[in-house]
Formats: C-alpha cells, sequence, structure tokens
C-alpha cells in the first residue's frame, strides 16, 4: 500500500497520519506546480487525403519534404488536428531531422556503417529467399528509422521546431516511391 498524500509506503508513516500531513502543509516550499493553458477547439470533424509520388535517382538518398507537406495542410481546410505522413514501402523511411549538408553527409555515413551492405544476410541468400535485389540492409535501415510521422496542425498549419524538416530517405532506389499524406482534425475557422 502506497499513501499517495505523504509518499511514502505505509510501513514508513508516522503514526499520527494528520500531523505529517501538517508537516507538508507547512512547508513554505511545497508549492502546486503550474498547469499549462489548454486550448480547446470545436467545429466540424474532417479527414483530407493524397498520395504523392517521389522519384528518385540513386540507391540512397535524402528528399526533404517540409514544404511538399506543409503546403497539403495549408491546403487541406484542417484547422487544428494532425497529419500523417506515410512511405507505403519496406525499404525506404520517413523521419525528422535538420536539413543541413554537412549534417546529411553524416547521416549516410552513419547509416552505412551502421547497417553495412556488405554483411551476410539471410534475406541475401537464395537459399533463404527469394529476393533477387540483395537489399537486406535497406529494409533494416528503413526498420531502424521508421516509415511513418504524426505531426501536430495548429491554425491552419504544420508544427516543427526551427531546425526540424521532414525527410524522406530513399534506401534501395532508384525508384518511384509513394507516400501517404492524410490530415485529419476540426476544418473551418474553429473556435477557442
Amino acid at each position: 500500500m502506497y499513501n499517495t498524500r505523504l509518499r511514502q509506503p505505509a510501513e514508513f508513516q508516522s503514526s499520527n497520519l494528520s500531523e505529517g500531513v501538517k508537516d507538508m502543509a507547512s512547508a513554505s516550499s511545497v508549492r502546486a506546480p503550474e498547469q499549462p493553458t489548454v486550448d480547446k477547439v470545436t467545429g466540424p470533424y474532417q479527414v483530407a487525403s493524397t498520395l504523392v509520388k517521389v522519384q528518385t535517382e540513386q540507391r540512397e538518398e535524402l528528399h526533404n519534404l517540409t514544404n511538399l507537406v506543409r503546403d497539403f495542410v495549408k491546403s487541406s481546410g484542417i484547422r487544428f488536428g494532425l497529419v500523417n505522413v506515410a512511405s507505403l514501402h519496406t525499404t525506404s523511411a520517413i523521419f525528422i531531422n535538420e536539413w543541413q549538408d554537412a549534417l546529411i553527409h553524416d547521416f549516410k555515413s552513419y547509416l552505412s556503417t551502421a547497417i553495412s551492405r556488405d554483411l551476410y544476410y539471410r534475406h541475401n541468400d537464395p537459399v533463404w529467399s527469394d529476393c533477387d535485389r540483395r537489399n537486406a540492409d535497406s529494409h533494416l535501415r528503413s526498420l531502424m528509422l521508421g516509415i511513418s510521422l504524426t505531426l501536430q496542425i495548429s491554425d491552419g498549419d504544420l508544427v516543427l521546431g526551427e531546425w526540424q524538416s521532414i525527410i524522406m530517405a530513399e534506401l534501395d532506389g532508384p525508384r518511384e516511391r509513394s507516400v501517404r499524406l492524410q490530415a485529419m482534425g476540426v476544418a473551418g475557422e474553429g473556435a477557442l
């Protein structure tokens, strides 16, 4: 048993419970934490979706999808809600990071070191698999990075931190890739 008022297990409590509470209440350093402001929005619920095609040129490359997703959100009519960005493939990935040339170089280098293309994988072995693309490393990299993101929409715009970008990683190209965008939430002006 745990006494939530005193924040200690029952076996360590003073026999006089009111005494312990009185001591806590009289302590000048005990204050209730400030609660964050909660905004509530009402209005009609709406879902907007589209399928975007991205043509890649190399086996491994990165694409900044931030402006594409932001434009979709702005045109969706959703004022407050969520947007999901999902790759429809097992050898491409969607993630958030900073879009900066040196970091992109470092990222590609890290991926090739973390999951080497040259190691033995059963997926690449005809004894174990019918896949002739020899792309096990691409599947594993996608597994590590993830294939989708869900982000907030506020005031009709995508919510991202200052340096955050939405990035699609091609891990087994060149190919045409499909990325599904779906925004859902309160449509129109919305009332706070």
